[in-house]
């Protein structure tokens, strides 16, 4: 709440809106204030944190399935970050490139045209190492530099990884095995394994042969009896088989990847898929240059084959040109592709596996397209109808938080509102009378053995009102009246009621104590003078008040429904009335009960 009010920003935040990135720094720079620390600490932190709120807004699973260690689960950051902006379609997501070291040690390149967020990526993959893979790595800035590669200016961030295990024990014994001495000693035993299994291969296979038997085992017939034998693991040093040619023909593989595209160094088409040539005719003209057509969007990199080499192992995202689709296509949304690249180095060329990027069955109909265009492999024909529903889930999540919120300010206003009502009804009544009226309970009459009434009125008061007119008698009342009250609540006596120019208050009712007489005393002292500072309309002096008090017994209770009034009762209200019609004016006449 402290950093909400330094940053200056709202109190709320809705799960699926996006915010500025100046309302985070606005927040970090507040926190940094507050605890006295640097801004890295603090991005370091929220890092730790955001990971620990993903995996509670139901993404654990996801993640821990990213990859089986470090270097595989940021190397796939990307293909999740594509694959959750098909949801959270404004989303901004970082890129990241990690390099494996010789040492052990790895190259994590972090891409963002957020500029001051990268101290965030420490605390992510910090809290991502010692959950998921129970390791512990140090994080360090090697470089940090405006990216060349990249169209437009990027901030380009490369970390140095160190990576280790974190063991459960505080301190490892001397005794224990080596971490040199476990890789070694797992080395030998897999060797061993090795040679169990062939030589028991080799064993089976002589059998065979002494057996003459007549059927001769294939590649595939010796792979499965190398895992059979090896109980279902493949030995480290499997290599697969592959067919001597290829069999498919052209037509079948490019009718089977409809979207596929070659191109070599040049960027020269060299073969296409049969939708994609529907779409982008284009493409039928062998020899164009794949730039004239596309765009690249994701990674955001230059259109050349070092570029795409370099980010290989990111999932591309190319865009049609306008200008160079079809006349029937120019009033569409152009088409997007997201696909896999994969460098034919025999060919010297490079693959272009792709399909549709399509969000949801209104982008398929706003392009005119159809699911039977992707192939039935195609897992994009899923994707587009799970995604349709969860949009429809998201949205109607979206609808139920800001309907929450809504309420939850509603419900604010509301209570504003009765604590205005409530200070408005306990200026009227007792408090105690007032909740008791609000619970629907009934109000009985108490009678009060002992306590003290006071009237006041103005001196002359008819003359005045035949003399001025109504808003200046009102503007004098009030001003009257307003220093009254303050006095009320100075001395802690309870008003009555105003009627024209009378004041009554009462001392000790509806709470009875014994200092009432005293303080009903001091309260008229305070009226007298008080009186002084307001002014008679007509002569311009200060107006004149008679006061009147006295002493006795009273019965006290709630009258009417509509406007219910607390009044008193009885002879005490009488005699304290005519101690003031027959007062002096500018003094105070005390009853002998009073006096006592």
């Amino acid at each position: 709440l402290h950093c909400r009010h330094e940053a200056g920003v709202q109190d709320t935040f809705m799960t699926f809106e996006v915010y500025k990135d100046d309302i985070t720094m606005r927040l970090v720079e507040g926190a940094c204030q507050l605890l006295d620390v640097a801004p890295d600490i603090v991005l370091k932190q929220f890092g730790e944190y955001f990971f620990e709120f993903c995996k509670r807004s139901g993404y654990d699973h996801m993640l821990r399935t990213l990859g089986g260690n470090l270097f595989e689960f940021i190397e796939n950051l990307d293909a999740l970050h594509s694959y959750l902006s098909l949801s959270y379609q404004e989303m901004n997501a970082p890129s990241f490139r990690v390099e494996k070291n010789e040492d052990g040690t790895m190259h994590l390149h972090y891409y963002s045209d957020r500029r001051g967020l990268c101290h965030i990526v420490p605390g992510i993959i910090g809290a991502v190492a010692k959950d998921f893979f129970n390791s512990e790595i140090t994080m360090e800035i090697v470089n940090q530099m405006e990216e060349e590669e990249r169209t437009g200016k990027k901030e380009h961030i490369v970390f140095l990884v160190t990576q280790k295990l974190a063991f459960s024990n505080k301190r490892r014994s001397k005794l224990a095995p080596t971490p040199q001495y476990l890789a070694n000693a797992r080395r030998q035993s897999e060797k061993q394994l090795n040679k169990e299994v062939i030589s028991a291969f080799k064993d089976q296979f002589c059998c065979c042969s002494m057996l003459a038997c007549p059927m001769k085992k294939n590649h595939w017939e010796t792979v499965r009896g190398i895992v059979k034998l090896g109980k279902g693991k493949l030995l480290r040093g499997f290599e697969p088989v592959y067919p001597e040619m290829l069999c498919i023909d052209l037509k079948t593989f490019c009718n089977a990847f409809p979207f596929h595209i070659v191109f070599d160094k040049e960027l020269r088409v060299k073969q296409a898929g049969v939708n994609i040539q529907k779409i982008v005719p284009g493409l039928q003209t062998m020899g164009i240059r794949l730039d004239q057509y596309f765009t690249i969007i994701h990674p955001e990199v230059t259109f050349t084959i070092s570029s795409v080499r370099k980010f290989i192992n990111s999932q591309f995202v190319l865009k049609t040109k306008r200008d160079m689709m079809p006349e029937s296509w120019k009033s569409r949304p152009m088409l997007e592709l997201r696909g896999q690249m994969v460098w034919m180095d025999c060919l010297q060329s490079m693959l272009y596996l792709a399909s549709p990027l399509l969000r949801s069955l209104h982008e398929l109909e706003e392009r005119q397209m159809h699911i039977s265009d992707i192939a039935p492999h195609d897992v994009t024909r899923d994707l587009i109808l799970l995604n349709q529903q969860r949009l429809a889930e998201m949205e109607l999540s979206n609808q139920l938080e800001r309907k929450k919120e809504e309420l939850r300010i509603l419900s604010k206003h509301l209570e504003e509102e009765k604590k205005k009502t409530e200070a408005l009804l306990y200026a009227m009544l007792p408090k105690h009378v007032a909740n008791q009226l609000k619970e629907g309970k009934k109000v009985e009459a108490g009678e009060f053995k002992e306590c003290t009434v006071l009237f006041s009125d103005v001196v002359t008061f008819t003359n005045i009102c035949s003399k001025c007119e109504p808003i200046q008698i009102v503007f004098m009342l009030n001003s009257m009246y307003l220093k009254f009250d303050r006095l009320t609540t100075v001395h802690d006596v309870f008003k009555v009621e105003t009627i024209g120019d009378a004041y009554m208050v009462v001392g000790g009712v509806p709470i009875p104590v014994l200092s009432h007489a005293e303080r009903v005393a001091n309260f008229a002292l305070g009226m007298i003078i008080a009186a002084r500072e307001v002014m008679n309309p007509v002569t311009g002096e200060p107006i004149q008040i008679r006061v009147g008090l006295h002493t006795g017994p009273v019965l006290a209770g709630v009258v009417g429904e509509k406007m219910p009034r607390y009044c008193l009762f009885g002879d005490t209200v009488n005699t304290a009335s005519r101690m003031e019609s027959h007062g002096i004016p500018n003094k105070i006449h005390l009853s002998p009960s009073t006096h006592q």
